[in-house]
């Protein structure tokens, strides 16, 4: 009889339990997922994307949404073929599409570690369905991820930033994480109910590994003292996530008079009188050109330099994929890469964009600009053989190129770049300065102005 009792009563917390992690993925879902969304799971083939994979594809009627699948074959251990091939097996047993990619790492530099979860990000972010992405990708993070996280930034120092818990909605970058207020345990008394199957991954077992030691040994020794530490890890790193946003915030309204076209005035900056404002609002520039956050020391040496090196001091620090420059009192990222040069011809579009990302936009306009009626052969666009000089108005003398350019405020790095319009290989016009002297349209005439845009990621400029 007591025996009966146990089972009925250990089906009911089972039942129970199934129904809540159910409600917190429909909880996630139901605000953001319309109907013919498609959602791209990340499928490891591990108890929690095993788990979530069984829950999704079977609440498909709830929420018609299309699932599909990827598997990122590591090639790490020498188990990865079965894995990919265990999820083929589960995918094809509830009916979901399946993408298997293959990436190298190497663990040079960021560690196997950080190069694996780089690149399977990146073959998340870049996947593509008949050439659209996915409207969510979907990740089986959960509570005891959370606690983790937590503890290991805190292991290496990190800041708010770093500190603050991975969100439900990360609206940003199209992530869902339907399972992050449940347990890990809740997921395997899941999977038992359902008699699921998934693999184990031997390098989880690895201590070496940073988060493998903190969940084998450092959280184990904390639950002994404190029953409910993941829970409470994770209500703390949802208040430093609160708080993260308000520094955000702080740091977008001190920076709202700063910003040109991504460049950053130093003149305003310095007159901020803390200077924990002034990191910060260098920090949230950083975040919002997607590099990562540099460490206390490089930060104020990026203050120094900034703010305190002489007026005419050469700056570049190098942050990531991009570098920092200054340029009378205003500060840049500038996207380093190699010049394409390029000779094309414009076949009268409004707007042209060019081999090397920039844009031109051409306007039509009374009395201003490039004669139009002058223009009786094909106008073309060349970013090399610049000029010594150029003359705009007959009424002014000719200057100097070096001079038309700190007129016109335009950074060193980028004077290279400006695409120039020719005649007949004359030059003719210079976009964001105007024509040449010869060819400026009257008053009564239409002339054609142009003006060239750069690109966001790479300091842009425009007049």
């Amino acid at each position: 009889m007591l025996k009966k009792i146990a089972v009925k009563l250990k089906k009911n917390k089972a039942q129970n339990a199934e129904q809540a992690l159910l409600a917190g993925v429909q909880a996630v879902l139901a605000p953001c997922v319309k109907p013919e969304s498609t959602l791209l799971l990340a499928l490891s083939g591990g108890l929690d994307s095993v788990v979530l994979l069984h829950l999704l594809a079977n609440i498909k009627n709830d929420f018609p949404f299309n699932l599909y699948a990827l598997h990122v074959h590591h090639g790490i251990s020498q188990n990865a073929n079965t894995w990919a091939t265990f999820c083929k097996q589960q995918c094809d047993l509830l009916n979901v599409a399946l993408e298997i990619k293959h990436v190298c790492v190497d663990g040079a530099g960021l560690g196997i570690e950080a190069e694996a979860r780089k690149l399977r990000y990146e073959a998340l972010f870049n996947f593509k369905l008949n050439d659209n992405s996915p409207d969510f990708i979907v990740t089986a993070h959960h509570l005891d991820d959370q606690s983790e996280t937590l503890l290991l930034q805190l292991f290496r120092g990190a800041g708010v930033k770093g500190l603050a818990s991975m969100a439900a909605v990360d609206s940003e970058r199209r992530l869902l994480r339907p399972l992050l207020n449940s347990t890990r345990a809740s997921l395997l008394d899941y999977a038992q109910v359902h008699n699921l199957n998934w693999c184990e991954d031997e390098s989880n077992r690895n201590h070496d590994f940073n988060r493998n030691f903190v969940r084998h040994e450092v959280l184990p020794l904390l639950s002994s003292r404190y029953s409910a530490i993941n829970t409470v890890l994770a209500r703390a790193a949802s208040h430093i996530a609160e708080a993260s946003n308000l520094i955000d915030t702080l740091a977008s309204l001190d920076a709202a008079n700063l910003l040109f076209e991504n460049s950053l005035c130093l003149v305003g900056l310095g007159q901020i009188e803390d200077v924990a404002r002034i990191k910060n609002v260098l920090r949230w520039w950083f975040a919002s050109n997607g590099l990562l956050m540099p460490n206390a020391s490089q930060i104020d040496e990026v203050v120094r330099q900034l703010l305190h090196a002489k007026p005419d001091a050469a700056i570049g620090i190098k942050l990531q994929h991009l570098t920092l420059k200054r340029y009378k009192q205003r500060a840049y990222l500038v996207k380093s890469q190699l010049k394409v040069p390029f000779d094309i011809i414009w076949k009268g579009e409004e707007t042209l964009i060019l081999p090397d990302g920039n844009v031109l936009i051409f306007e039509k306009k009374i009395g201003s600009g490039l004669a139009m009626n002058l223009i009786t052969e094909d106008l073309s666009v060349s970013n090399h053989n610049y000029p010594k000089s150029f003359k705009t108005s007959a009424l002014r003398p000719t200057k100097s190129w070096k001079r038309l350019m700190q007129e016109i405020d335009m950074p060193p790095w980028r004077r290279k770049e400006l695409p120039l319009l020719y005649l007949s290989g004359k030059l003719v016009y210079v976009p964001n300065i105007g024509a040449t002297y010869t060819l400026n349209a009257k008053q009564d005439e239409i002339g054609l102005v142009v003006r060239w845009e750069c690109g966001r990621a790479s300091g842009a400029f425009a007049k």
